[in-house]
């Protein structure tokens, strides 16, 4: 499966100028993808107010993802702020190349900023099927609870992360990642944004790729970038076969 990671710096909180830079940079890949992975509300940064630029499920940026994904015959994923009965989520989409979708409604809520005053928590995890692939994507503040993204009853092959993440704890950012790709003996991809925001946060991005041993596929990107990699499942199947450290893992259960 061929995948891109698209790392690049939003406009604040404006939607049609970040749908034509991404409809660009999808345009100007140079090889056909399966998969194309956006950080995380990669249409407007990551807001606060989300009361001036929140829509449906039929708002724009949706539509836009659903008309890329049909256009390009492209699986297409990243994160966005919806109103949903009066409620906002930072909700995941993940759109098939037919148009269709699955959404994940980010779990964690970043309670040092106070998203946890302004969104509502997602109770369920996502485990999408592609390919032949089952794919656990994950926003952002979730790396940071590992019990959240264990590989217990539901199995995965690839976990993703989009993100909002801030230099100053990017040195979490790496390390939590190859934690989560050691001990879940899987594929990690993560695609945060570059840039600065409106609160003077800076973004080198950190996009990367890990493999199911915690080998760097694709080391840490430094701001706009976007990558292409082909992804393979028999290592991972040989070597959870293998070593089996997934059959000594803890059972439990999320309440």
């Amino acid at each position: 499966m061929k995948i891109a990671l698209i790392q690049y710096s939003p406009v604040w909180e404006n939607i049609d100028a970040n749908l034509q830079t991404l409809t660009y940079k999808i345009n100007q890949l140079e090889s056909d993808v399966d998969l194309v992975v956006l950080p995380e509300m990669f249409s407007t940064g990551f807001s606060m107010k989300p009361e001036p630029i929140a829509e449906t499920e039929n708002g724009k940026a949706v539509q836009w993802m659903i008309e890329i994904a049909k256009s390009k015959q492209v699986a297409i994923t990243g994160s966005l702020i919806i109103e949903e009965n009066k409620s906002y989520y930072n909700r995941l989409f993940f759109v098939f190349p037919d148009g269709s979708y699955k959404t994940y409604n980010k779990k964690h809520l970043f309670s040092l900023a106070g998203e946890e005053k302004i969104y509502e928590p997602g109770s369920e995890k996502l485990i999408v099927s592609y390919k032949d692939w089952n794919i656990c994507p994950l926003i952002c503040y979730d790396l940071r609870f590992p019990v959240y993204s264990r590989i217990v009853d539901e199995a995965y092959d690839l976990l993703i992360y989009v993100a909002s993440w801030p230099d100053q704890r990017i040195y979490a950012w790496d390390s939590l990642l190859k934690a989560r790709a050691i001990e879940n003996m899987s594929f990690v991809i993560a695609v945060n944004r570059s840039g600065e925001d409106a609160f003077n946060n800076n973004y080198s991005g950190h996009s990367q790729v890990i493999d199911y041993m915690g080998q760097y596929l694709q080391e840490p990107m430094i701001d706009e970038q976007s990558v292409i990699l082909t992804f393979e499942k028999e290592g991972l199947v040989k070597a959870r076969n293998r070593f089996a450290f997934l059959n000594d893992a803890d059972k439990f259960k999320l309440l």
